[in-house]
């Protein structure tokens, strides 16, 4: 049976898994003709991948039910373009999901201890749930740098960040150290 409250992997595996994932899409961007499904699949499970993520890290829940708007949203638009939904539909909708990513990036960042995850997270942020706000004058190539961002802030997330249940205890904090 499976305890909701064990962490079945480590955080810095859960913030590598959405990089492996994402990677063939930024690839894609540059090298699939338009209107191709492929990418759509990794897109899918890197999604899916960040549902982990969300939970274990340190944010308001506001922003982390903004964290999961975004996840759901994505993976619907994923799976409407897979079923060949036009991207006339698909397109403003994942828009709409960007915003709450911006939100739950953003904030999550800004709750982060490191300097580097806060600022490179709050750039990430705004960049990404910005851009829905200015889609419709703006070329979608200005939406692409976000993706640099994320994997960034992801690489960040593995290497530099400590959720607040992963810290040491102080000595003070420890049960033995309350005993004596």
């Amino acid at each position: 049976m499976l305890d909701t409250r064990k962490p079945y992997l480590g955080f810095r595996t859960l913030a590598l898994l959405p990089i492996v994932l994402f990677l063939p899409s930024v690839v894609s961007f540059a090298i699939a003709e338009p209107g191709v499904v492929w990418p759509e699949y990794s897109g899918v499970f890197f999604h899916l991948a960040i549902l982990f993520l969300i939970n274990r890290m340190d944010a308001p829940a506001w922003a982390k039910a903004a964290g999961y708007s975004w996840i759901a949203l994505d993976v619907l638009t994923g799976i409407m373009s897979i079923n060949e939904v036009p991207y006339e539909i698909t397109w403003p909708v994942r828009l709409g999901g960007h915003v709450f990513a911006g939100l739950w990036i953003l904030m999550s960042s800004l709750s982060a201890r490191d300097r580097a995850v806060r600022i490179v997270g709050a750039i990430t942020g705004v960049w990404l749930g910005s851009f829905s706000f200015v889609a419709n004058i703006a070329p979608e190539q200005l939406l692409y740098p976000a993706s640099i961002l994320i994997i960034a802030w992801f690489t960040l997330l593995a290497t530099r960040y400590q959720p607040a249940g992963d810290a040491a205890p102080t000595p003070a904090a420890s049960p033995a150290a309350a005993l004596s």
